[in-house]
Formats: C-alpha cells, sequence, structure tokens
C-alpha cells in the first residue's frame, strides 16, 4: 500500500541522552491499554521526542502529545468512555435538536459523525491544531480511494483525529484534504516507521488483539467481521515486522475484549497492567546496551 504524507510535523532529532519516539496503535476499546505505556514513561521521566497513531492510538496520542499524564489520561477515560451514565449523557447531547435536523442528520448504525463524538468525549483542553501540541504528532489515516496510508502532522487537529479513528461500518468515513478518509489501522495498525529515524529508541505498541475462544465456537455476523479485521491487522504486522522492526514491541493483554467495549474500561486496564513492568525492563535494557556501546 503507497503512502502519502499531508503537511507531517517537522520532527528533530535532539542530540545528548538517548531519544525515545512511540507509535500507538489502533484496536477500539482495546487501545486504553496504551494508558498503562504513557503512565510507565511518567514514571520513569521519559518524554518523547515524537509520537505516531492510528485510530484509538492516535486519540491517546494526541493526549500524551498535548502534555496530559497517563493518570489523568486513565481518570478522563474512566469518568467518561468508562461510564455508561456519562455515556448516555454525552451522546445524548448529541441529538438532533429539531425535527429537520433528526431527518437530516439522523443518527443510524454505520453514520455517526465521529468529529462531534470526540469533541463530546476528549478533554476540551486539548489543543485545535497540531502545531499548538507541545510534542510533536503524526496521525495517521487511510485514503479509501487512493489505497494509502496517509500521515496527517499539520493543521486542525479534530479531523484528523476523526478520520483516523473512523472504523467502518461503525464511523462515517471524513472527508479531508479533498479524499475520503477511514481508519488508519487499516493501513498501518502501528505506524512506528515514521519514527524510525526521529529518536534512538523506537517503540511500537500493539492492542489490534485476535479472535479468542476454545476452537470451536462459530462467531456470529458482527464477531466475524471485527475478528476478521484483526486477522488481517495482524497479518499486517506481521509483515512489517519482518521488514523492519522497533527497537521496543509491545502487545498488551486485551483479551477478547471488543473494539466498541469502551464500558470494560476498567477490565481492559486489569487484564492489560503488566505491558508497564515489561516496558520499563525493554527500556533498562536498551539504555544499558547504548552505555556499553
Amino acid at each position: 500500500m503507497r503512502q502519502a504524507v499531508i503537511a507531517s510535523n517537522d520532527m528533530p532529532v535532539p542530540s545528548g541522552m538517548p531519544t525515545v519516539a512511540i507509535a500507538f496503535g489502533g484496536g477500539g476499546a482495546r487501545g486504553l491499554a496504551h494508558i498503562h505505556v504513557i503512565e510507565a514513561l511518567d514514571e520513569l521521566g521519559i518524554r518523547p521526542v515524537a509520537i505516531s497513531g492510528a485510530s484509538i492510538g492516535a486519540i491517546m496520542g494526541v493526549g500524551m502529545a498535548a502534555g496530559m499524564t497517563g493518570e489523568a489520561i486513565r481518570e478522563h477515560a474512566l469518568m467518561t468512555v468508562g461510564n455508561k451514565t456519562a455515556v448516555v449523557s454525552r451522546i445524548w447531547g448529541l441529538r438532533p435538536q429539531t425535527v429537520r435536523d433528526a431527518v437530516a442528520k439522523g443518527i443510524r448504525i454505520g453514520q455517526f459523525n465521529l468529529e462531534r463524538i470526540l469533541k463530546a468525549f476528549l478533554p476540551a483542553g486539548l489543543p485545535d491544531r497540531f502545531e499548538d501540541l507541545p510534542i510533536p504528532m503524526n496521525v495517521i489515516t487511510t485514503d479509501y480511494y487512493g489505497q494509502s496510508e496517509v500521515i496527517i502532522g499539520e493543521g486542525a487537529l479534530f479531523p484528523a483525529l476523526a478520520a483516523s479513528s473512523s472504523i467502518p461500518a461503525v464511523f462515517m468515513p471524513v472527508r479531508l484534504h479533498g479524499r475520503v478518509m477511514i481508519d488508519g489501522g487499516i493501513s498501518n495498525p502501528v505506524p512506528y516507521e515514521c519514527l524510525m529515524d526521529i529518536a534512538d529508541i523506537i517503540i511500537g505498541v500493539d492492542v489490534v488483539g485476535a479472535p479468542e475462544g476454545d476452537g470451536t465456537h462459530i462467531p456470529n455476523r458482527m464477531e466475524s467481521i471485527f475478528g476478521s479485521g484483526q486477522l488481517m491487522m495482524q497479518t499486517a504486522i506481521t509483515l512489517k515486522l519482518k521488514l523492519q522492526s522497533p527497537h521496543i514491541f509491545l502487545r498488551p493483554a486485551v483479551g477478547r475484549t471488543g473494539v466498541m467495549d469502551f464500558l470494560k474500561a476498567r477490565e481492559v486496564l486489569a487484564m492489560s497492567a503488566g505491558v508497564k513492568d515489561e516496558l520499563k525492563r525493554a527500556l533498562d535494557q536498551e539504555f544499558e546496551a547504548r552505555l556499553r556501546a
């Protein structure tokens, strides 16, 4: 699949201590596991010099790029998408205000306007433009008709996040820069390649997951749709790793979490907690190797 770049951020390579850049992968609600990774970096006092993200990874990455701590992201997630009352309240606030709006903009499955939803659920303090992020950030989306990965690192932030997170059949595609864009995880589930020349240590975090079961259960229609997507993205990841792998590649335990199971936020965080220590050990090894070199 081809790659296009739309005004990618200027990401300078600093000198001195080994630098770190991180790619947060796509996976819907499974991406809540990214919070542990952000918390681990916070606890180690490591500030990435660059971040990239696809789908939920773009959303989590932007929070970090904006200066939020992992703890703050955790608290916000649990108070919003992890809270049934808050979800109902915020979705209710997005309802059509008049009969005319209901006819023109009626909410139907597969037709949710994700940019409006993101603005309703994300922290109010996020900047509107990439240029105002303290840490340079690249958001990955997919050009539906151009059949290509698109890297966005400049301009309006929320349309790019909506494009990157527009899961097919759940959210409307997003028209961006004159093109029709869909979920960035379709073309690049863990977008670490665009960071390889940016920092000394590149971290990739895969939260795609895979269908789980006893091997005898016949998946229903929705399980088949989303499970097939997982299989295709894992195939792409396997090929990517053979061609070029990041220095640290993490796969948090995400179990059978569904792509839209955000109300299971506490469960996802509990099952994936081990990735925090895994990252710390891997970083220790990377830093020690560079000190010995």
